[in-house]
């Protein structure tokens, strides 16, 4: 068994050392999405399995501006659901050396327009949880990094994937979401999904509110897309409301932005 204490060279919740992962990492929620995540990598082997937090590690190979290839090591990494754990995660892949994230998962959608099997490529977040606000005040925008975010839009673009990029709104309650009415703020609950349904919240998710912010305060590299599994909006006005729950074109999406980051990185060495 190994020791993650300090003076172990792990660290204490992830389990992994700077040695163990790449500058690039990819984090789900789900602990069992890592696998198949490390399937898209070349090389890839578990190097830490800790509570919700599983690690592969392997490499992805890019075109170069010069016509050449470049190898990098990269590393997929769970999260477990919310923010608190997320934030965890991605102070320790920081202190190991990790610069850019990419969050994949799921959301709910909830425009109209954002149906169950569409990818939502966040622009924003809507900081209605509670991990962000130990980073910093409330006013501080939670917002992803521009170049994470504009390879994302460009990897959904290459893949011909239905995507839509804005605002989503970030919770730590799932079931304050989904049954509002049953709790004892019901008031505030219900009245604050109107404001964000009339400011056009693309989607409802756990976690990047508090990546997005704990990203800038560690002065890394964050952005996030989504597989929407269905539409509460829709459903409760009686439109078709497919489920969804295959969240592959999402990965691709994150992998491909992956490599298009590491391409641009090499291009400015």
């Amino acid at each position: 068994m190994v020791d993650y204490t300090e003076g172990s060279g792990k660290q204490y919740h992830t389990g992994v050392g700077p040695d163990d992962i790449g500058k690039y990492v990819i984090m789900p929620g789900d602990p069992k999405r890592c696998a198949k995540i490390a399937e898209f990598f070349d090389d890839a082997k578990l190097v830490a399995d800790v509570r919700e937090y599983v690690t592969y590690t392997g490499t992805l190979t890019v075109d170069t501006a010069d016509g050449g290839k470049h190898t990098e090591k990269v590393s997929v990494t769970s999260t477990g659901i919310g923010g608190p754990s997320a934030a965890i995660a991605i102070d320790e892949l920081a202190k190991c050396g990790a610069h850019t994230f990419v969050r994949v998962g799921t959301c709910g959608g909830m425009q109209e327009e954002v149906c169950g099997g569409d990818i939502v490529i966040a622009t924003g977040a809507v900081r209605n949880e509670g991990t962000s606000r130990e980073f910093a005040p409330i006013e501080y925008p939670a917002v992803p990094d521009v170049n994470v975010l504009n390879a994302l839009i460009n990897a959904a673009k290459k893949n011909g994937t239905r995507y839509h990029a804005g605002v989503v709104q970030c919770k730590d309650s799932f079931f304050g979401q989904h049954e509002p009415e049953i709790m004892p703020v019901s008031y505030e609950l219900e009245n604050k999904w109107e404001a964000w349904l009339r400011m056009g919240c693309l989607a409802s998710e756990m976690e990047s509110a508090a990546l997005f912010i704990a990203g800038g305060f560690l002065r890394v590299r964050v952005g996030s897309c989504f597989l929407v599994v269905a539409n509460q909006e829709r459903a409760k006005k009686g439109l078709p409301n497919k489920q969804a729950h295959n969240t592959e074109e999402a990965i691709i999406t994150a992998v491909e932005a992956l490599k298009i980051l590491i391409a641009e990185d090499v291009k400015n060495i």
